[in-house]
Formats: structure tokens, C-alpha cells, sequence
């Protein structure tokens, strides 16, 4: 058996597609048990696009694209959802007594065998991605039985039904947010119109349609979601917030649920927190090297504030949490005021901001400071007085990390004057400021170069910048056509150094700060997205979509 794993870690380094060294680091510390391929795409090398093409080569089994695939639906009464489940297989097509059938690991033999057993047919294996096999066992077998046990003739659905783990109501809002997982949405929206219910994923930033429902699910759907939440289900005028914690393959979602009366009933968006999968290495965030040395000078000094700023949903939390895990070890308290406490660290005194017992961020920042802190992270800074306390624990020996709601890092230092902060506070207090957004990544699997057209060769020409060609995604069933596939940040860091003080403590115009930031070499927020361009990561239209030109 290991003579096989070796011999596709050996095509794949020939292939050029991983090094020896990645390969040996691979098989010297993946779990035991776990398959070469499976290990080498956890830790990004290659992508199952690339396992899968390797595969077919070497044990010449073509490969199939579910997307869009013409199932014959008549097919999946033959393979049990179970057996489907558990093996990661779907039915495709007969042909006489052949059956083929796409899978995951097609060198399964045992699943052959008992799908020939079960079937009566001489299976044909092909090979097949797991989040294809994943989303079509969803979108057939269990839509299928969702809605096979909805009595459709029935208007309203007796309330034990939200509550019993086979009712319709509870499978549907399963379902809901496993494909949601399974697609790696960051929210999910479930609109109520006027005929219908639309069920939206937020899937790379960007909206899309998953499915829609009939109106009169929407009741159900609405009480299943709010019980699960702990939520008032009586109340449907007033807006509600509430928490969701889901178990799915061994490992913790948390979501943050919120509802909102419309003309056509309550609308909810799921936000999705996978506790499983933070990202909490800073140096995989995306920073350009110029930015990550300037970032982590930032935040191992003894004292002063830095402030990481942005617009909703660009990533703020990430890095605001991988700062943390860069500081925490033993000799060093910290603690966090937050609302609401997004993923659980250990070592770090972790506060919930509650206003219903009086717990704010100000007073809850007041009392930290009598905890004997070295860091402080406050969630965000809404206020006057909460921006006042933090700059004054920055004075007075702590590191104060926050975040702020600004549209670039020199705008942060306006936005706080705005707010009542005396500019010579500001001044002596301020470290340095981070402004941050999120573009999609160009798919690994369908992307390819072309020539840079003339409007992109003259936006590179104007900060000094070549471009001949630029890559995109030509789209696949990988990232479902659109030719991107997960998201990365781009970077803008303020340094506030002595001639930059000086200004601010003069109350310098926003245009005076950044010819000061200019001169500092800081590398702007479109520049820094150019840059990625330039190295293959994204396209200028991500870029210019969240970077404007200053």
C-alpha cells in the first residue's frame, strides 16, 4: 500500500507540481492513516483539480465534472443515501449491466464490490471532486427527502414538529447551513418574498441563489432557526440577535444569527464562524514583506495603539486574532473586550460586551485596566469615551489593539479628531494604523495568462509599475464557473513616526499626512493590490472594486 502513496508523491514532484522537500514533510508529519493526497491538499501544495488529473494519469480512470451534470434521477434509488454518504459516491448513468459511478477514491475496492453486491450492476468507477460528490448527494438525496416528508396540502405544521430531529423543518435548516459549509459561504440569507422564500450564500464576498422554497415553509423555517437560536419565537416586529452553535464532521460552527422584520415576514442572515478553522498565523495573511516587518514592529512594542480599520466583513477579526496568537505565551496577560466574542483563544481572557447588564466597552475597559494587563484588544471603538479610555491605557504602558470603521488608514486619524479625541492625545498614542479589504483569489485550477489590456498597463504605469500580462480564471466547476476560487487581503500600513506626530499635534489636513506618509514609503492600499496582481494572485477589476484611486 505505501508503495502506491509513494508512487503518486513521485508523479506528482515529476509533474512539477509539489517538491521533494514538500513531499517529505508531508510523510513525515501527516496523521497516520491519512492518504497522501488527502494530506498534501490540506496544507494547499496542490489542489484536488491537480490530485485528481494525476490520478487519472496514473491509473488511467477518467475523471468526471458534476457541475451541471445530466443526472438520470431515477439512478439514486439503486446506491442508499447512507451508502452514498459514507463512501462519497453518486450515481451517474447505466449502460446494459454497467453502472458507472463517480467516487471520491476510486481505488476503493471494498465500495466496488459491495455497490456490485447491492446494485446487481458491474461498476465503473470515475473519478470525482469531494465537494462535487458532496453537493450533489445534497442537492438530490437529501432535498429529495426534505421535501418528500413536507406535506405540501398543509398550511401550517404542528410545533413539535421544529422541534423533533426528523421533521422536515429541522432537516431543511440542516441542510441550509451544511451546504453552506460545504461551499464555504461566510453567510446565509433567507429572504421572504411575496410567493417565495430565497435561500442566498455569501460565497467569496459575492451573493448567489442556492434554492428556493415555498412561502408556506417560511413559518417553519423561521421558528426552527429562532429555537435553535434561542430567540423569542413570538415576537416578529421587533429585530432579535441570537447564537447558534452547530456540530458538522467533528468540528464546531458558531453561528451569529440575526432577524429583521420585512413587509413579507422576518428576514434572517446566518453569519458563519468556523471555530475550527482560524487562520491565526500572521505571516498567512498576505501582508507584502515591507508591510509584515512594519506590523509586527507594531505590535511588539511595550505600549501605544494600532488600529486596524475597514469596512464590514474585510477581515478586521482575522488579523486582529492572529496579532493575539503572535503575542500569547505565558509571561504576557492578555485580555479582550468584544461584542460579540467571535472565535474562543486559550490563554487570553476573552470579555462579552452585554449592555442589557451594563457591561459596555468603556466600562468593561475600565475594569481591565485594573487586571494588570499587558495587551488590551477591544472589539471595536464606536464612541467618544471608548476611544478616549483606550488611548489613555496606551499612555499608560499597554499595547491597545482595536478596530475602527474608516475607508483608509489616514482617514482614521481624521475620523478620531472627528470624534472629540484632543490631537495631541492622538499623537502620543498612536503606533501605527492598518487599513484592510478582501479580494478573490484567481482559481488555481482554470487559471491562465493574458496580454494586459492598455487601461491596466496605464493604471500600473501611474505608481511606477510594468505589466504585460495579467492571469485569470477562465472558470470551472472548481470555483463554479467564475473564475475565482477563496479570498486573500491587501494592505495599507500607516507608520506614525516623529514628522507625522508633529503633524497631528498641529492638526494637519488629511492631504499634508499623506504626502508625510508618502515620503514614509507606505505602500497604499491599490498599490498593494497591484502587486498581487502583478505576481498572479487576483485581477486589477478585484482590485479597483475595493481600492479607489486616491
Amino acid at each position: 500500500m505505501k508503495r502506491v502513496r509513494i508512487r503518486l508523491g513521485d508523479l506528482l514532484v515529476e509533474h512539477g507540481l509539489v517538491t521533494e522537500e514538500q513531499l517529505q514533510h508531508t510523510l513525515s508529519t501527516k496523521e497516520p492513516g491519512q492518504k497522501l493526497g488527502d494530506a498534501l491538499l490540506q496544507r494547499g501544495y496542490i489542489t484536488e483539480q491537480q490530485l485528481i488529473e494525476v490520478l487519472e494519469f496514473q491509473l488511467g480512470i477518467p475523471h468526471v465534472s458534476l457541475y451541471r451534470y445530466p443526472f438520470d434521477e431515477t439512478l439514486f434509488s439503486l446506491i442508499s443515501k447512507e451508502t452514498a454518504k459514507r463512501n462519497l459516491v453518486v450515481p451517474l448513468k447505466k449502460q446494459g449491466d454497467k453502472l458507472y459511478v463517480a467516487m471520491v477514491d476510486p481505488m476503493d475496492y471494498f465500495v466496488i464490490n459491495d455497490l456490485r453486491l447491492s446494485t446487481g450492476f458491474q461498476i465503473e468507477p470515475l473519478i470525482a471532486m469531494k465537494d462535487d460528490v458532496l453537493r450533489t448527494i445534497s442537492r438530490y438525496y437529501d432535498l429529495q427527502d426534505s421535501f418528500e416528508q413536507w406535506d405540501f396540502q398543509q398550511e401550517t405544521i404542528p410545533e413539535e414538529d421544529v422541534q423533533e430531529e426528523d421533521s422536515p423543518a429541522v432537516v431543511l435548516v440542516n441542510q441550509i447551513i451544511q451546504g453552506a459549509v460545504q461551499q464555504k459561504a461566510s453567510d446565509i440569507h433567507i429572504d421572504p418574498q411575496e410567493t417565495k422564500v430565497i435561500i442566498r450564500y455569501r460565497v467569496d464576498g459575492r451573493l448567489h441563489t442556492e434554492r428556493m422554497l415555498p412561502k408556506h415553509m417560511q413559518g417553519m423555517l423561521t421558528a426552527r432557526i429562532k429555537i435553535m437560536a434561542n430567540m423569542d419565537i413570538t415576537e416578529h416586529r421587533m429585530p432579535q440577535d441570537g447564537r447558534i452553535k452547530f456540530n458538522y464532521e467533528f468540528h464546531q460552527l458558531d453561528l451569529r444569527v440575526s432577524s429583521l422584520p420585512t413587509i413579507y415576514g422576518e428576514k434572517l442572515v446566518l453569519r458563519l464562524l468556523d471555530l475550527g478553522n482560524t487562520l491565526n498565523d500572521i505571516t498567512k495573511l498576505g501582508f507584502h514583506p515591507v508591510n509584515l516587518e512594519r506590523f509586527l514592529h507594531f505590535i511588539q512594542k511595550p505600549h501605544g495603539m494600532v488600529l486596524i480599520t475597514g469596512p464590514t466583513g474585510s477581515g478586521k477579526s482575522s488579523t486582529l486574532y492572529a496579532a493575539l496568537n503572535k503575542l500569547n505565551s505565558e509571561e504576557v496577560n492578555i485580555i479582550t473586550i468584544e461584542d460579540p466574542v467571535e472565535y474562543q483563544l486559550e490563554g487570553i481572557n476573552q470579555i462579552q460586551v452585554n449592555a442589557g447588564t451594563g457591561m459596555t466597552f468603556a466600562t468593561g475597559l475600565r475594569s481591565i485596566l485594573r487586571q494588570d494587563p499587558n495587551v488590551i484588544m477591544v472589539g471595536e471603538i464606536r464612541d467618544r469615551e471608548t476611544a478616549e479610555i483606550a488611548i489613555r491605557a496606551s499612555l499608560t504602558g499597554h499595547l491597545v489593539l482595536s478596530t475602527l470603521h474608516t475607508n483608509s488608514a489616514i482617514g482614521t486619524i481624521t475620523r478620531l479628531v472627528d470624534m472629540g479625541i484632543e490631537p495631541f492625545l492622538l499623537a502620543s498614542s498612536l503606533s501605527g494604523v492598518v487599513s484592510q479589504r478582501l479580494i478573490r483569489r484567481v482559481c488555481r485550477d482554470c487559471r491562465m495568462e493574458t496580454a494586459a489590456t492598455q487601461r491596466e498597463k496605464n493604471i500600473f504605469a501611474q505608481y511606477g509599475l510594468r505589466i504585460e500580462t495579467v492571469t485569470r480564471g477562465r472558470g470551472c466547476p472548481t470555483c463554479g464557473m467564475t473564475g475565482y476560487k477563496g479570498r486573500l487581503a491587501i494592505h495599507e500600513l500607516l507608520v506614525v513616526d516623529d514628522a507625522i506626530r508633529t503633524a497631528m499635534a498641529n492638526n494637519a489636513s488629511f492631504t499634508k499626512l499623506r504626502e508625510l506618509a508618502i515620503d514614509n514609503q507606505t505602500i497604499f492600499l491599490l498599490e498593494d493590490g497591484l502587486l498581487k496582481v502583478q505576481q498572479g494572485y487576483t485581477t486589477t477589476e478585484e482590485v479597483l472594486q475595493v481600492a479607489m484611486e486616491q
